[in-house]
């Protein structure tokens, strides 16, 4: 069992018969009156996003979530198919489950499924990745003084904000987490 007052974010718990996990938490101490936590919780298995308040003394079972190594293989329309590392069994999840690591995972790179109950509900990318940039305008000589950035497209589809000595056909590290430059490989 987990108490409202022990929310973080990335908590998974079972409520009214779902699963959420918890996106965004506030603890609040007003002056008059009894404390609460005001938290934006999503429901695991819709996608869908509530705001919500408790009472930091409310408990909720806590939800069993398993975590899965798997390697994305193919897109197939709106079927993304991943392979199981351990016994090679084949899984297609749709767009909405996996559109956020999408813009950073390629054909044959691993990724970090979690499950609830043998249903697959959220699909993480590598905290960093290297990305060839596919699209990008030149920086001009002189540019540099003040650290200017520019747009630039990887070969997934997703635009980076790079610095000006990043040039097409580069090879970048990318934090996955919060889709940043890192560095030129």
């Amino acid at each position: 069992m987990i108490s409202a007052g022990e929310f973080k974010k990335g908590i998974t718990f079972e409520m009214d018969g779902s699963v959420f996990q918890v996106v965004d938490f506030q603890h609040v101490k007003p002056g008059k009156g009894a404390a609460f936590v005001r938290t934006k919780i999503r429901n695991v298995l819709t996608g869908a996003v509530v705001e919500r308040t408790f009472s930091p003394t409310e408990k909720f079972p806590k939800a069993q979530i398993d975590t899965k190594e798997m390697q994305y293989l193919y897109a197939d329309g709106d079927l993304y198919y991943f392979m199981d590392l351990e016994s090679y069994e084949q899984i297609p999840l749709e767009k909405s489950k996996v559109e956020d690591a999408l813009q950073f995972l390629k054909e044959n790179d691993n990724a970090t499924i979690r499950f609830f109950k043998g249903e697959a509900f959220e699909v993480n990318a590598p905290n960093f990745v290297e990305l060839k940039v596919t699209k990008t305008e030149p920086g001009f000589k002189g540019d540099t003084a003040t650290g200017a950035n520019k747009p630039a497209i990887v070969e997934t589809g997703a635009t980076i904000t790079v610095p000006l000595f990043v040039d097409q056909g580069d090879t970048i590290r990318v934090d996955t987490r919060t889709g940043e430059y890192m560095e030129r490989v």
